[in-house]
């Protein structure tokens, strides 16, 4: 049975994963609690697409400190790589930017378009609430969103975040049955 490693741990293997991150050359991944590689493939140029014009949207209607694909510590996982992250300009000093964020931003999104994992997204809500994320925005397969928080499902973002997603992205998608 493997243990689950304090974030020291975590950050030290990560570290050792990703040598170096100022090149960008690094393979993405996502590290679970015992520290063991789960592999988070790079986005389809689609998904990219629409990944950035989620951030964009975010960045112009709640401010310019969101980012994409940055590396954050979960208490309950390990290190997730949210698809966009937004918290505010305080909560980004501090730390060391090379390492994992030490903590769950205030936002984080989730974007399954293309994705074949899409039946964890429970638990990677979960990780991120249970890490200090006041809302997560699932934008589902077909660009159906939903608005989670701390206690459930949401009709509207708390953040007031109005997202508009293009549906040509969405209507070649079909999941497949295999």
């Amino acid at each position: 049975m493997s243990t689950l490693l304090e974030q020291d741990g975590l950050v030290a293997t990560w570290r050792r994963m990703h040598p170096s991150a100022d090149s960008g050359s690094w393979e993405c991944c996502e590290l679970d609690g015992r520290g063991e590689v789960v592999p988070h493939p790079q986005p389809s140029a689609r998904r990219q697409i629409v990944l950035t014009d989620v951030y964009c949207q975010i960045a112009e209607q709640i401010g310019h400190v969101a980012a994409m694909s940055v590396a954050v510590a979960t208490p309950s996982f390990g290190i997730r790589v949210p698809d966009v992250v937004w918290m505010p300009p305080e909560k980004w000093e501090g730390f060391d930017r090379d390492d994992p964020v030490p903590f769950v931003p205030d936002l984080c999104v989730e974007v399954l378009l293309d994705r074949k994992y899409a039946h964890d997204i429970g638990a990677r809500v979960r990780a991120y609430l249970e890490g200090g994320a006041q809302e997560v925005i699932v934008v589902g397969q077909r660009g159906e969103l939903q608005f989670c928080g701390a206690n459930g499902l949401r009709q509207t973002s708390q953040f007031g975040i109005m997202l508009t997603l293009e549906r040509m992205y969405f209507e070649a998608f079909a999941p497949s049955s295999h």
